[in-house]
């Protein structure tokens, strides 16, 4: 019998992570006796047939490091109904008969073309975003949180020494959770996310307020950038209180790092769980976290659902962080 060969890449923005679940990809591959070929730059590299053959050493001396060994891009190409044509021809010349995505949203609805074009695709959710809708987890997800933690925490030091207001913005267009999260664990008197609309009076300057009062002279506030340009809202605060106030952009140092334990861990599971899928000949999954546990979805229905926002954790937010 012929050896079944799979690819696997990586798309998107990069996480903390990608490079341990693609070493779990290639080692759980080549433990089932399937030929493993890396893709580089994502959906371009698999367009224009950029991969390599992948085997144990080639993983070697990666789960430590942050972005991802594969390369990754954006692929306006890929978009078009002739770029995924060329990728099925590629697939079909390679003889690739299954595909591992690793990356968000994006990714998986150009696994899912794939699919549809008679490629078996099986995407695994890598975004520090935490924004997908299926999954509790995301794949760099804690790493991005405790980094931003740490800068936060380093930056609380120069704001108490001044008695000043730091507004900080972390990453999060559509979902605050990265915002949520780092501002309960750093003890922030504001916290602002994309899912809740603020009020600029109430969630900002009568809880700066009420904090002065009880003896507290600076003010963290945490800002998810898909809610506002945070130089405006210091602008804001310092104006109607008199307080210093400086705006911080995190950017993209969240995205780089070594990976912590938890997105090591769960990136090396999901990606055992993904060639388990091929390998039993399952296709169109989506490999997901549901009660702290790995488990795989239709990958039509994880596109079409809503993601929740953890109302009960803003609350204790709200209640705590003042």
């Amino acid at each position: 019998m012929k050896q079944k060969t799979i690819a696997v890449l990586t798309s998107g923005g990069d996480a903390p992570g990608m490079n341990a679940a693609v070493r779990a990809v290639v080692r759980t591959a080549i433990a089932n006796d399937i030929r493993v070929l890396g893709v580089h730059r994502g959906y371009d590299g698999l367009i224009h047939g950029d991969m390599i053959p992948m085997h144990l050493r080639s993983v070697s001396d990666i789960i430590q490091n942050g972005g991802t060994a594969l390369f990754t891009a954006r692929s306006p190409a890929f978009m078009t109904e002739e770029g995924q044509k060329q990728a099925v021809d590629t697939c079909k010349k390679f003889d690739i008969s299954g595909v591992v995505v690793i990356g968000g949203d994006g990714s998986f609805r150009g696994a899912k073309a794939l699919c549809e074009k008679g490629i078996p695709c099986v995407a695994v959710p890598g975004t520090i975003d935490n924004d997908i809708a299926c999954t509790e987890y995301t794949i760099g997800f804690d790493t991005a949180m405790n980094t931003a933690v740490e800068m936060v925490d380093r930056l609380r030091d120069t704001t108490e020494s001044h008695n000043r207001c730091s507004v900080v913005e972390v990453m999060g267009r559509r979902c605050g959770d990265i915002a949520l999260e780092t501002g309960i664990a750093v003890g922030a008197t504001c916290i602002l996310v994309p899912e809740i609309a603020y009020d600029f009076e109430r969630d900002i300057l009568n809880r700066m307020e009420f904090t002065s009062k009880t003896g507290k002279h600076h003010f963290i506030v945490v800002v998810a950038e898909g809610v506002g340009h945070v130089s405006d809202i210091a602008k804001q605060i310092e104006a109607h209180t008199g307080i210093e106030t400086r705006p911080t952009v995190l950017g993209h140092v969240q995205r780089g790092g070594s990976p912590t334990l938890r997105d090591r861990v769960v990136a090396s599971q999901m990606g055992y769980h993904a060639v388990k899928l091929l390998h039993e000949g399952r296709s169109g999954r989506v490999v997901i976290m549901k009660d702290n546990k790995i488990a795989d979805l239709d990958m039509a229905q994880a596109l079409e659902m809503k993601r929740p926002f953890d109302d009960e954790l803003y609350r204790i937010a709200m209640t705590i962080s003042i």
